[in-house]
């Protein structure tokens, strides 16, 4: 329902474009990682691998939002897991993400773990990932797929107030949004490098589409990465 759902409202929103690399493609039980910017990015990202890809994901998200009447019933129907962070089960979403992608259901998840906290609806690479994805690939043997999203911040980003605004003035803006999905990589069994490695994948994934945009941090973050390059060699 939730990735029907957000193909048919997205667009009001937004006009959202996707683009992936040649070699992207979803083996059954593939895990996804996405930079995580804004409350409406999920939407963005389901409705484009839906479009892109006919795929309806597992999704590991916040346990506040099966407090809400209505969605918590429908997310627990369709097997999404509540992530309770700071509790003494928070570990239990990764058993049951397990689970899914173990009867080939692909799990999608946030590796930051949390919104950026700026008042701008401005792109920035993503923050430093937490180690639940690793763990997660490690575990289980499973791919990981990159995905970069840019432009949910122009829907929604900020206080309460904003967010709310961005919201009831977005389908006269109608931002332009983009995702881009990242080809497949294996990680490896250290905890540390394998995090590194998907943060490394997500942040070029989401350079692709926040270029897409022309956002400024795109480009930025492209002259970071060139110039640390050219130290190395």
């Amino acid at each position: 329902m939730l990735s029907r759902l957000a193909a048919h409202v997205v667009p009001f929103f937004g006009r959202l474009t996707v683009t992936s690399d040649p070699g992207a493609r979803l083996e059954p039980g593939s895990i996804l990682v996405v930079n995580h910017t804004s409350t409406a990015d999920p939407a963005l990202v389901l409705a484009a691998l839906r479009k892109r890809l006919a795929v309806e994901p597992v999704l590991l998200a916040t346990a506040g939002l099966w407090r809400i009447p209505l969605l918590g019933r429908a997310l627990t129907r369709e097997g999404h897991v509540p992530v309770h962070r700071g509790a003494a089960h928070a570990a239990a979403a990764l058993d049951h993400a397990a689970v899914a992608l173990a009867s080939g259901r692909h799990v999608m998840l946030y590796a930051e773990g949390r919104i950026p906290t700026r008042p701008d609806s401005a792109e920035n690479p993503p923050e430093a990932f937490r180690t639940g994805l690793a763990r997660l690939a490690e575990a289980t043997g499973r791919p990981v797929v990159p995905i970069g999203q840019a432009g949910a911040r122009r829907i929604t980003s900020g206080g309460r107030v904003k967010q709310i605004a961005g919201v009831l003035t977005a389908p006269v803006r109608r931002p332009c949004l983009h995702v881009h999905i990242g080809a497949p990589l294996r990680l490896p069994a250290d905890v540390t490098a394998a995090t590194e490695l998907a943060h490394g994948a997500v942040t070029a994934a989401w350079r692709t589409a926040a270029g897409a945009l022309g956002e400024p941090a795109a480009t930025r973050a492209t002259a970071t990465a060139t110039a640390t390059a050219d130290r190395r060699l």
